[in-house]
């Protein structure tokens, strides 16, 4: 029963949180406030475009190793953000949950009936 929910909830969490951690790195950047507005808002929206082209699970372009490389993009990015922002606890929650939510995530197939 755990399984049916809880894995995909941990990957949609992780990429919820991969995209504010984007969102803090643009806004944290040492620069004047519209670019870091636009970094802000535009670091995330790249992001979500690239995961709903490739990753997501309807994707539009859907070649498995183009999935693996956003997903590896994405989370590794805002996992860098976190460690640079000086967040090392935040960054190793978020590659732990990125790491372990997408593969359990997975439907398990019913076995065969022989």
């Amino acid at each position: 029963m755990l399984r049916t929910w809880f894995w995909p909830a941990v990957a949609f969490a992780a990429e919820l949180a991969s995209l504010a951690a984007l969102a803090v790195a643009g806004w944290s950047l040492p620069a004047p406030t519209p670019v870091r507005l636009l970094a802000a808002v535009g670091f995330p929206l790249v992001a979500a475009v690239l995961w709903g082209l490739f990753a997501a699970p309807r994707a539009v372009v859907a070649v498995p190793a183009l999935a693996l490389v956003t997903r590896v993009l994405v989370h590794g990015a805002a996992v860098v953000a976190l460690l640079v922002l000086g967040h090392p606890v935040l960054a190793v929650v978020l590659a732990a949950a990125a790491l372990l939510g997408a593969p359990l995530s997975r439907p398990v197939s019913a076995p065969v009936a022989g």
